[in-house]
């Protein structure tokens, strides 16, 4: 564990700056999350949802609203970002419970989850992304679903070594782990601005 506490320290000083400009900025880089819950939502119709590194909660909104009967669990490193998250959740009262804490797992569920998120997330756990996609596996359901949309990789070492020092790491590490956990229904690599990157979607079940 002690080799996860320096990346955790550092995206928590990381986001407490950039929780303020957030939503006003990460509209135009972080493509696909809407399309993630639409294509989610034309698979399957989850009644007890999780999202890792949920931010200041616009995904989590989005499914309050496309899954009406469905709780809601989102976890953040992020104490900034979640208090913007509480704001935005209000209307939803006690449907969407917050959590500030790392993701080892959750083992004190009482039932797994049937949707479980990621949205930009993984490409920011360095190190310890392969635990978060074995722990996942371990936490949903077993007709569950994972959602995940992210970076991939650039062909471009100087944007490469930009975005590592906003902590992503694009080099197309998440797509084969995931691969390896789940059976993909629906997996695709696009491209951003020209080609500078390539962003990921994937929606599978445990294999």
């Amino acid at each position: 564990m002690t080799a996860t506490i320096a990346p955790d320290r550092a995206l928590q000083r990381y986001y407490r700056f950039h929780a303020r400009i957030y939503d006003v900025t990460r509209w135009s880089f972080l493509f696909g999350r809407a399309d993630l819950i639409e294509r989610i939502a034309s698979r399957h119709a989850p009644a007890n949802i999780l999202e890792i590194g949920c931010g200041t909660g616009s995904n989590l909104v989005r499914m309050a609203r496309r899954f009406p009967e469905a709780r809601l669990t989102g976890l953040d490193l992020s104490a900034d970002m979640l208090t913007r998250a509480r704001r935005r959740l209000t209307p939803y009262g006690d449907r969407i419970t917050l959590l500030h804490q790392p993701y080892a797992g959750l083992p004190d569920q009482r039932s797994s989850f049937d949707l479980i998120v990621l949205s930009y997330c993984l490409s920011m756990i360095n190190p310890g992304w392969e635990a978060v996609i074995a722990n996942v596996r371990q936490d949903l359901a077993a007709n569950g679903l994972i959602a995940v949309v992210d970076f991939h990789d650039s062909d471009q070492a100087a944007f490469r070594r930009w975005m590592g020092v906003n902590h992503v790491r694009m080099t197309g590490q998440l797509l084969p782990e995931l691969q390896t956990h789940f059976r993909p229904l629906d997996a695709t690599v696009q491209r951003a601005y020209g080609g500078l990157w390539r962003y990921f979607r994937f929606i599978g079940v445990p294999s």
